[in-house]
């Protein structure tokens, strides 16, 4: 065996000399290669030049630090959840604890918004700039049995064009029954501009599908809240449904594109723009079987009421859309951008074959051509930015929209904004028409359009971060629960006669000392109104108190901490899987109970590593947390996770 170890040695040993030898004779070649050239550029490039780009063209620069803000946004939206109340499986949707979360657009949209909390708008894709191909990769382990990973390459093959890839997907079984979540979200951009900017294109391409086991939620609570040891394996609590799905799936090619007309750039300037959006939607609610019982000697029901067919229920609604919008700005540089615009939106919603329940025919489509004349005034000098956007339909189908921002900048470290909106919204096509195989779910409604008019300012300092918002609804359009049995949901859209007033007040700190914070975030709400419809918290609480060093040298950058979530109780409305859509009740309130997580982050070079000990304190504080009325939050879970950049 020595002999053996010598020989090979000897061999290594003179093929390293040959090696050297032979790279020592042969000259290096002064031509360089583009991998060369490429992985020079890398090595100067600084990551300033990796630009993230809005439709609205706001750019940030790539972050790859580690910060609280980082923790806060590993999640499956890679967003700020504070306001969000997660539903115990990832993949599902949120329940919404700050209405200030609300967006608002006069155009009449599909519906199903609980199904959207994961459907990327096309206000929410971003384009990209960058001095050398980048790649990203996000992973996070689920509740059980699957994962969460998001993907991203994008490239500039010239300086002037840039296209990126990207998918997310997820797959997590869950700990209760038939709550799987299995989703998907391609994305595709390309950008280009000329060398004299004289014509500049943003496009993008969806595919997205999302599909949810639908259980409806515990038949027995109490024996969730009761805390029996029987019950810690969680499939073993009864659920109302046990084989229904919920599926969304989308497509949409967007377009948005500008041409100035005058040839050079100039004091005063000419300049064409065009945006179109076209998108396929489809929803599905399936139930193979209908009946639901409670516990192993109760009597056979129907959840959501009487059926036309026994068995496999299988609700289908198409949807499509298509936006155009052109335009033309006059652009003086000392007095900012004048534009003028008219818009189309075709829509067409198909729920089958025209059919009759009891008195009333329920169409089979609807459609509608909605066409609007605008204008748009944008400023931006110095430390004053503002945009006011003024819009009004010149078809049937009335609509209004009045969209004034103004944010003036102090200094870098402080700030105030301003926006007021003024719409006539009409009303979301399945608040107008549905159809199910079930009796209570079909209708054909005409609505009002809702009247709604928004106050938000916010003031950024370096002090406090404050915003307050004030909104007025008339014509409130809602969903609500009108059973006449117990553990029945009927739910119908209803139209508020009365007026809503809405008032919150968030304040944001953190405070800092030496490797030691502390962040804050406090959130008021109230509501002024005769009847209960529109159901917030009034308290939201987040803190953390977290610790950050370097170890190993400064090899490694960590932050540790535990943070705490809370909110009052209150009136949470449910969810209803037929709709994918959140309807108010006024029987169980949930709240009141603390989320206490901690996590362990670290950072290596360009690699961010997140471990969390999710809501740690379930088995302290007593089994009375919930999502949503009858859906229970998850429990006590060790998640970990990575973000990682690739600098090519």
């Amino acid at each position: 065996m020595r002999v053996f170890y010598s020989i090979l040695l000897l061999v290594l040993s003179l093929t390293v000399f040959s090696q050297e030898k032979e790279n020592i004779d042969k000259p290096k070649s002064l031509i360089k290669t583009q991998a060369q050239k490429a992985k020079e550029l890398a090595q100067k490039a600084p990551i300033t030049s990796y630009k993230i780009i809005s439709i609205e063209r706001d750019t940030v620069i790539l972050d790859t630090t580690l910060s609280i803000k980082k923790e806060y946004e590993f999640n499956y939206l890679h967003k700020d959840l504070f306001g969000s109340m997660p539903f115990p499986n990832e993949g599902q949707t949120y329940t919404t604890l700050n209405f200030g979360l609300t967006k608002f657009s006069p155009f009449p949209e599909f519906g199903f918004k609980a199904k959207h909390s994961n459907y990327l708008e096309a206000n929410e894709i971003k384009y990209y700039s960058v001095a050398t191909p980048l790649t990203e990769l996000y992973y996070k382990s689920v509740m059980e049995q699957g994962q969460n990973v998001d993907a991203l390459i994008t490239l500039n093959p010239s300086k002037n064009f840039n296209f990126s890839i990207a998918f997310k997907g997820l797959r997590s079984l869950g700990k209760y029954i038939n709550q799987l979540s299995s989703t998907g979200n391609f994305r595709f951009t390309a950008s280009y501009n000329t060398k004299d900017n004289r014509y500049t294109l943003n496009f993008h391409f969806t595919g997205q599908d999302l599909l949810n086991g639908e259980n409806g939620g515990l038949t027995q609570p109490e024996l969730f809240e009761d805390n029996d040891p029987l019950y810690i394996n969680r499939p073993r609590l009864q659920v109302y449904l046990t084989d229904a799905k919920s599926f969304l799936k989308g497509k949409r090619i967007f377009i948005d594109q500008s041409f100035r007309v005058n040839t050079k750039d100039h004091q005063n300037n000419l300049i064409l723009i065009n945006q179109l959006n076209f998108e396929h939607k489809f929803f599905e609610f399936n139930q193979a079987t209908i009946a639901s019982t409670i516990g192993t000697t109760g009597a056979a029901f129907n959840r959501f009421g009487t059926a036309f067919v026994n068995s496999n229920i299988n609700d289908q609604t198409l949807y499509d859309r298509l936006y155009n919008k052109i335009g033309a700005i006059y652009e003086n540089k000392l007095l900012g951008k004048f534009q003028f615009f008219t818009e189309n939106f075709i829509y067409k919603t198909f729920t089958g074959i025209d059919k009759t329940v009891g008195t009333t025919i329920i169409p089979g489509q609807i459609q509608a051509v909605i066409n609007t004349l605008g204008g748009q005034y944008d400023y931006r000098k110095n430390k004053l930015n503002g945009t006011v956007v003024l819009s009004n339909s010149i078809s049937t189908q009335p609509l209004r929209n009045f969209d004034a921002k103004l944010t003036y900048t102090i200094n870098p470290k402080n700030s105030l904004s301003f926006q007021y909106q003024n719409i006539s919204k009409a009303p979301n096509n399945n608040y107008i028409v549905n159809q199910s195989a079930y009796e209570n779910y079909n209708w054909y409604n005409s609505f009002k359009n809702e009247k709604i008019n928004n106050l938000a300012v916010n003031a950024c300092t370096q002090w406090v971060n404050a915003s307050v918002q004030l909104t007025n609804l008339n014509d409130h359009l809602f969903f609500q629960d009108i059973k006449n049995q117990v553990n029945q949901q009927l739910v119908t859209p209803q139209q508020y006669s009365g007026s809503i007033n809405y008032v919150s007040l968030k304040i944001a700190r953190e405070f800092k000392y030496k490797k030691w914070g502390l962040d804050n975030t406090f959130l008021y709400q109230k509501v002024a109104q005769k009847d209960t419809i529109l159901n917030v918290p009034q308290i939201t609480l987040r803190n953390t108190l977290y610790f950050s060093d370097y170890v190993f040298k400064k090899a490694m950058f960590i932050q540790t901490g535990i943070t705490i979530n809370y909110f009052t109780k209150y009136y949470a409305d449910d969810y209803n899987p037929i709709l994918g859509e959140f309807f108010v009740q006024k029987e169980k309130q949930i709240g009141a109970f603390p989320m206490l997580d901690f996590f362990l982050n670290a950072r290596v070079k360009q690699t961010r590593i997140f471990l969390k000990a999710e809501h740690f304190n379930s088995s302290m504080t007593g089994n009375k947390y919930y999502s949503a009325p009858n859906l229970p939050f998850h429990d006590f879970m060790i998640r970990f996770g990575l973000v990682w950049n690739f600098f090519q």
